[in-house]
C-alpha cells in the first residue's frame, strides 16, 4: 500500500492486508475496519496525517530518554521496520527490547504475547496461563495378563496381536464418537463427552476383544479434567485409571459420579462396594456394569 492508494481505498478496509497481514482473509474484519476508516476520518484527512506520520523524525531526542522503556516489535511488521525497534533499543539506556515472531503492526491483533511482555515490565510478574478445565469423561482400558501372553507368544506375534488390538479398540472409538488421547503400555486412554456413550464403547471393546484371543478390563469416571495442547489431565483422570485398576477380566467398572450422572438410561449397573483408591481422598463407591 502506497499514499497514493490512500484516496480511493479508503472506507474498503483493505488496509488490512498491510496491518494485519496474518487476518487479510478474515472479511468480518476487513468490514469492521472499512467501517473505521469511514467513521474516523475524511480520505484527505488520513492522506494529511499518514504524511505527517512518516515524515516524523525523534532520532535527535531519543538519547535524553531516561526512564524505565520497553520496546516490543514483530520482527516481520510491513508497516514499521523492525531495524527502527532495534535502533532505539539501542539508543535509549537501559530499555528493555522483545522482539516477538509475527507480521501483524496492529498490536490487538493476536497480541496476548504483547500484553504478557508488558505486564511482566510493570510489575515483574506474568499472569500464570490458566488450563483449559472442562467436564469429560475418561475411559480406561488395559489388557488382563498381557506380560504373560507376550512371553509366550513371541514379539512378533504379540506386537500383531497388538496392533489388531489398538485397530478394534479405535473403530470402537470412531464408532462412539470417543477422542483417543494415549495409548500408554497395553491400553487406551480416551474421553467422551458423556458416560452413556463411554460405557457403551468400553463395553463393546470388553466383549470385542475376546475374538482376539484377548481379555481386557475397563474404567469410566466423570470430572473436571485440564486440556493443555494434547495432554488430559487432573484428579479425574487418575481416579479413572485406579477404578480401570479394580475391574477384573471382561469387566467395566464405573465411579458412583457417572452411575449418578446415568440415571435413568437403560444401562444397568451392579454395586461393586466403597474403595480407597491410591492418591485420591476419600472412599468411592464403584459399579460393574451389568
Amino acid at each position: 500500500m502506497t499514499l497514493e492508494n490512500i484516496l480511493e481505498r479508503w472506507g474498503q478496509g483493505r488496509a488490512v492486508e498491510y496491518v494485519a497481514p496474518s487476518r487479510k482473509d478474515d472479511e468480518r474484519l476487513r468490514e469492521w475496519f472499512g467501517r473505521l476508516q469511514v467513521q474516523s476520518a475524511t480520505p484527505h484527512d488520513a492522506l494529511a496525517f499518514m504524511r505527517m506520520a512518516f515524515e516524523i523524525d525523534v532520532r535527535d531526542v531519543v538519547p535524553a530518554v531516561n526512564v524505565p522503556t520497553l520496546i516490543v516489535h514483530r520482527t516481520d511488521d510491513r508497516v514499521c521496520h523492525v531495524g527502527n525497534a532495534r535502533w532505539l533499543a539501542r539508543h535509549i539506556d537501559g530499555a528493555k527490547y522483545v522482539e516477538l515472531p509475527g507480521v501483524d503492526h496492529l498490536p490487538w491483533i493476536d497480541g496476548d504475547d504483547i500484553l504478557d511482555e508488558t505486564q511482566e515490565f510493570l510489575t515483574g510478574v506474568r499472569e500464570p496461563i490458566e488450563p483449559d478445565r472442562v467436564l469429560a469423561t475418561v475411559l480406561f482400558t488395559d489388557i488382563v495378563g498381557s506380560t504373560a501372553l507376550a512371553q509366550e507368544l513371541g514379539d512378533r506375534r504379540w506386537r500383531k496381536l497388538v496392533d489388531d488390538h489398538h485397530a478394534f479398540v479405535r473403530q470402537q472409538l470412531n464408532r462412539f464418537r470417543g477422542r483417543e488421547v494415549d495409548t500408554a503400555g497395553d491400553g487406551f486412554f480416551a474421553t467422551f463427552d458423556g458416560p452413556a456413550r463411554a460405557i457403551r464403547c468400553a463395553k463393546s471393546v470388553v466383549d470385542g476383544v475376546p475374538e482376539l484371543g484377548l481379555e481386557i478390563r475397563a474404567g469410566v469416571h466423570t470430572g473436571e479434567v485440564e486440556l493443555a495442547d494434547d495432554a488430559v489431565r487432573g484428579i479425574a483422570v487418575h481416579t479413572g485409571a485406579r477404578v480401570a485398576s479394580l475391574a477384573g477380566p471382561r469387566e467395566v467398572f464405573v465411579s458412583g459420579t457417572v452411575k449418578d450422572l446415568i440415571a435413568g438410561s437403560d444401562i444397568e449397573l451392579d454395586y461393586r462396594g466403597e474403595h480407597e483408591l491410591k492418591g485420591i481422598p476419600g472412599e468411592w463407591r464403584v459399579y460393574a456394569v451389568a
